[in-house]
């Protein structure tokens, strides 16, 4: 009985599409996030590695404390009971911040397809400073997201990257591209969600998730009227090459 209680873990270990999308804070990673959780095959996780990140992080995030009670702090675990561990659908989409990668094993990466979302950083800087007043380069998750993409050209793969603005001008688009790129089905369910806190949410979601709480879908970001404070524009001036280098593998919109 016991050996085909861990048979049946195994198949369904096997078997599950696992999709990591890497982004920085501020990319409407959590409305992605929304929009993946409307198929009904999808089961989706937020931010595993957030407290291990934490862990590491001598300066004050908001919600800190809750966050490192929430989730285990050791990374192996992470990945061992989550993003390799056991689902109950045929697809995990798991949520992840690249920033969180710091001291974190790379060599899970090979059983999950990667995406990675980026955002022009002058609109990106300008919502992150909101919550993270003295945010530095290290917290936008760029550097990491060039060292994934590097490391998919290094091996001969076909990166994917979304531009967080081409999926809200052009979500079925974008999103049936990236089906495409996993090898699932689109399904017109991902465009639309409810409005107001969802179960997967971390419990960061009262600090970060204001705003995609009044969302029911992909609309065009407000974040351009927002200026940059001046304290940040040495790191804007560090973040465009990193943005540009992975806006030349963006997704484009179709016709």
């Amino acid at each position: 009985m016991q050996d085909d209680k861990q048979n049946d873990r195994g198949l369904r270990m096997q078997n599950v599409r696992r999709i990591q999308c890497w982004s920085g804070p501020r990319n409407i990673s959590t409305a992605l996030m929304y929009s993946w959780r409307q198929r009904a095959d999808t089961t989706v996780v937020d931010e595993p590695l957030y407290a291990h990140y934490l862990s590491h992080d001598d300066r004050s995030h908001p919600g800190v404390a809750e966050v490192l009670a929430s989730q285990s702090l050791d990374p192996d675990e992470v990945i061992r009971d989550v993003i390799l561990g056991p689902c109950e659908t045929p697809v995990l989409y798991v949520k992840q911040m690249a920033h969180h990668l710091r001291g974190v094993d790379r060599s899970h990466l090979a059983q999950t397809e990667n995406i990675l979302l980026t955002r022009d950083p002058r609109e990106m800087l300008a919502s992150l400073s909101v919550q993270l007043p003295n945010c530095d380069l290290s917290d936008t998750g760029l550097v990491e997201c060039v060292d994934l993409l590097d490391a998919v050209l290094a091996e001969g793969g076909r990166p994917l990257v979304i531009d967080s603005q081409t999926l809200l001008r052009d979500p079925t688009g974008v999103l049936t591209m990236v089906c495409e790129h996993v090898g699932l089905e689109f399904d017109p369910a991902v465009l639309s969600w409810p409005s107001g806190p969802k179960p997967e949410d971390g419990v960061w979601a009262p600090h970060w998730y204001d705003n995609v709480h009044k969302s029911t879908g992909f609309a065009p970001s407000q974040t351009e009227s927002r200026e940059i404070p001046a304290h940040l524009h040495p790191v804007l001036d560090q973040a465009i090459p990193l943005y540009e280098r992975l806006a030349e593998y963006a997704a484009t919109e179709r016709g």
